[in-house]
């Protein structure tokens, strides 16, 4: 099972399109996946499911183990502040650790309406899921400009879409 997460729980965001848009992919190559959209969590799991009260909350307990069925994973992450957003950190430091990602595959598309398209948050969250033990793929398309890239859910240059599928490949590779 692949999971995609989309690593924001901004509502409206295109890290959710750009979802939408690599399951289809995934989809057409006949894999199974599911999208996390961090948006879905619990509004309480910072204060509930967390640190001691692990294990302990009904909710995040059904997405760790959503997490646990998983074996590879795509994290669609937007740039907020030179960095990945604090929700999808405090989803990460709620799994099980170190047990959730270990020895996984991990495929990262970055997205920002800049011109780096996410660099340093990509850069960022490489690091913590090293840490997690995490093995993240080398190829980690970049999505700049992603509000004039982005038109009606289809990019406007066919190379983002060639660049997803190239990755998505590598992943479902072994």
């Amino acid at each position: 099972m692949i999971t995609i997460i989309s690593g924001t729980n901004r509502e409206g965001a295109y890290s959710r399109v750009v979802a939408e848009i690599y399951a289809e992919i995934l989809h057409d190559r006949g894999q199974e996946y599911q999208i996390l959209d961090l948006k879905d969590l619990p509004q309480d799991f910072l204060f509930s499911a967390l640190f001691a009260k692990t294990g302990e909350h009904a909710g995040f307990d059904e997405i760790q183990q959503k997490i646990n069925g998983s074996d590879k994973f795509v994290f669609i992450v937007p740039e907020y502040n030179g960095s990945f957003p604090g929700v999808l950190k405090a989803f990460l430091d709620g799994l099980e650790y170190p047990g959730s990602l270990k020895d996984k595959k991990g495929a990262l598309v970055g997205l920002a309406s800049g011109h780096m398209g996410g660099a340093l948050a990509l850069s960022h969250l490489t690091d913590v899921l090293h840490y997690m033990g995490m093995m993240v793929l080398p190829i980690k398309p970049r999505l700049p400009r992603i509000h004039k890239i982005l038109i009606d859910r289809v990019f406007a240059d066919k190379i983002y879409t060639d660049l997803l599928i190239e990755q998505a490949t590598m992943l479902i590779g072994g």
